[in-house]
């Protein structure tokens, strides 16, 4: 993928030492646990340094790029920008998620990269740009570490997770809730204080209720009664069987041994085209309560705005109860946008210390 080993880790995360953004530091040592990430974050907040891109401080940087990057089981999303914020391009390429291998989020990642550096008419150069990276997965230590350890020559890099990126981006650093619904699915809190805290996330298949993968798993059990003749067949069925290039009982089961999260999450949509199919009515009813207790274990005094963010966010706002639905705003930018937050503080620390 033209990426070898050439960071060292423990020095790039020295940079930790020095401020950091506010609720939750993305310049932070591998072995620091979430209570420590919290605890430092309700102090930033407390000193009044909100996360928002358009605070901090300009200074002279050793990067002359900054990539904000959105990075999920589904696919990979960019934003290009200069060291002023502004942005010059974005792109998209396949998944990232650090549950596929780290190896391809990195191929992901720099395919996006090329293609946003082509777009804005730009040479592209790893030892030009400060990476800012919103991933899921990135609560695994194991695949983190590795993740830092094959990242380019020269950038800079800061890594959270995409609940993080998403908050910053859909509530500008301020208070607020969201519920990220891709092909995973995770909740995450800012209260008043600069606590941050996450709901779900778990993974797939025994978590992330009320996402892509989650809604396609329960889909394909569908299918499987009609190819049993334990349920009629019906147009569900066949756009299932359309999706999984199946034909038969066997054929499916060929699918299903190689399928992942990536693969169930393209059976969502069949539950959406037949919603009025009295299951898949139920199980998007499912989804929405799902989607409305874990903003309750986030938030139970129900004092914080609440963002839907993700691809399945509009499909599935009709579906969240109602004493929810009232309370939702749109986000206000995505977790790419989040992630560009991180990559301008990666850039400044850089500088500062090679300065």
């Amino acid at each position: 993928m033209g990426i070898t080993n050439r960071h060292n880790v423990q020095s790039q995360w020295k940079l930790s030492h020095g401020r950091g953004l506010p609720d939750g530091d993305p310049i932070r040592w591998l072995s620091c646990d979430v209570t420590c990430r919290v605890a430092r974050s309700a102090e930033w907040r407390r000193a009044g340094r909100a996360v928002k891109l358009a605070d901090m401080t300009t200074s002279t940087y050793t990067h002359k790029y900054l990539i904000g990057v959105d990075g999920g089981g589904s696919g990979t999303r960019v934003v290009l920008a200069d060291t002023e914020g502004i942005e010059l391009a974005r792109a998209t390429s396949g998944p990232s998620g650090l549950a596929l291998g780290v190896e391809r989020a990195w191929d992901a990642i720099e395919a996006a990269c090329l293609r946003a550096f082509e777009a804005a008419g730009l040479p592209f150069e790893w030892s030009t740009c400060a990476l800012g990276c919103g991933l899921a997965g990135m609560n695994h230590a194991g695949w983190l570490a590795q993740f830092h350890a094959t990242a380019p020559d020269g950038c800079a890099l800061a890594v959270e997770s995409d609940a993080f990126t998403t908050l910053l981006g859909a509530h500008g650093g301020e208070p607020g809730v969201i519920v990220a619904l891709g092909t995973g699915s995770i909740a995450a809190s800012l209260d008043a204080g600069g606590q941050f805290a996450i709901a779900g996330g778990y993974g797939f298949p025994s978590g992330d209720e009320a996402s892509g993968a989650w809604l396609g798993l329960r889909a394909v059990v569908h299918l499987q009664q009609v190819l049993d003749n334990r349920a009629p067949a019906d147009d569900w069925s066949a756009a299932l069987l359309a999706c999984t290039d199946a034909t038969d009982r066997d054929s499916l089961v060929v699918w299903l041994c190689a399928a992942n999260q990536t693969a169930y999450a393209t059976l969502a949509p069949t539950v959406f085209e037949h919603r009025k199919h009295p299951l898949a009515a139920r199980l998007l009813e499912e989804a929405g309560r799902e989607i409305a207790k874990m903003v309750s274990a986030l938030d139970p005094d129900q004092s914080l705005p609440v963002a839907l963010c993700g691809g399945l966010a509009i499909p599935l706002a009709p579906f969240v109860p109602d004493e929810l639905r009232s309370r939702l705003r749109l986000p206000l930018a995505d977790s790419a946008a989040g992630a560009l937050q991180l990559a301008r503080h990666a850039a400044s620390r850089e500088s500062a210390h090679e300065g």
